[in-house]
C-alpha cells in the first residue's frame, strides 16, 4: 500500500497520537515502534516521507537512516528530545532532511510535513511513479524501494514493462506468462489488480498499467 508518512518512534503514545492526528487531516500515515518493524513495513509498502526518532530502544535512528538511504529516496525527518548541535549535524550529514526536537506541536509538525510533501511532489510531478528494474537481479524498485512481488506477479510485470508502449493482448499474456491458453480472464484480472495495488498511486485510476478494453493491457511508457 501507499502512505504519505511512516512514523518510527518507540514511544507508543507519541507514535500513535501523531499518526492519528495526521490521518485526521488526510495525511495517510502508519506508525511502527522498532527499526525491525520499520524495515518489514517498507518491504511491503511505499511511503513519501519518514519521521524517525533517534532513540529506538536498543536500536539507533542514525543507523536505521543509513540503512534506509541505501535504497530509499524520500524525505527523512529526525524527531528527538536531544537538542545538542552534534546530534543535529550528524542526523543531517547521514541523510536526514530536517531535525525536529521534542516536545513538538502536532499542528506545526503537520504543517511542516504537508509543506515538504507538497514541495517534493511538485519537484517530481504529482503522478510520477519511478518504477525501475535492476539489471543484475531483475528486481523492481518503486521510488527506490524494492518491490515484494510473487513469482507470477513479477513475470507479468516484467513482460509488460519490457513491452511498454505496446498493447499486449490477453492471449499473448496467457501464453508468455502461464505457458498455455487455459488461464481464465478472472485470473489475469486478479494479478493485474494486485500489481496495481503495489505500483499505482491510485489503483482505481491506474497510470502505469492501463486496460485496453476487449484487447488486453499496455504499460504506459510515458509514465515511466
Amino acid at each position: 500500500m501507499n502512505y504519505d508518512c511512516l512514523i518510527i518512534d518507540d514511544e507508543p503514545e507519541i507514535a500513535s497520537g501523531t499518526c492519528e492526528y495526521f490521518n485526521l487531516f488526510e495525511v495517510r500515515s502508519h506508525y511502527v515502534l522498532t527499526a525491525e518493524d520499520a524495515l518489514s513495513f517498507l518491504s511491503d509498502n511505499t511511503v513519501r516521507l519518514i519521521l524517525l526518532d533517534i532513540n529506538l530502544g536498543q536500536d539507533s535512528g542514525f543507523t536505521l537512516c543509513k540503512t534506509l538511504r541505501e535504497t530509499l529516496d524520500v524525505p527523512i525527518l529526525f524527531i528527538s528530545a536531544r537538542t545538542n548541535n552534534e546530534d543535529m549535524l550528524l542526523g543531517l550529514s547521514i541523510g536526514g532532511d530536517d531535525y525536529i526536537t521534542k516536545p513538538f506541536s502536532l499542528s506545526v509538525l503537520l504543517a511542516k510535513v504537508k509543506a515538504i510533501l507538497k514541495r517534493y511532489s511538485s519537484s517530481k510531478g504529482e503522478s510520477e511513479r519511478r518504477l525501475r528494474v535492476h539489471g543484475e537481479t531483475a528486481r523492481f524498485h518503486l521510488d527506490g524501494v524494492p518491490l515484494e512481488l510473487k513469482n507470477m506477479e513479477h513475470k507479468l510485470l516484467k513482460y509488460l514493462f519490457d513491452n511498454k508502449g505496446r498493447i499486449v493482448d490477453k492471449d499473448e499474456l496467457f501464453q508468455e506468462i502461464w505457458g498455455d491458453n487455459f488461464v481464465s480472464d478472472g485470473t489475469l484480472s486478479v494479478h493485474i489488480r494486485r500489481l496495481r495495488e503495489k505500483i499505482e498511486a491510485d489503483p482505481n485510476d491506474p497510470l502505469l498499467i492501463k486496460t485496453v478494453w476487449g484487447v488486453g493491457y499496455v504499460y504506459d511508457e510515458d509514465a515511466c
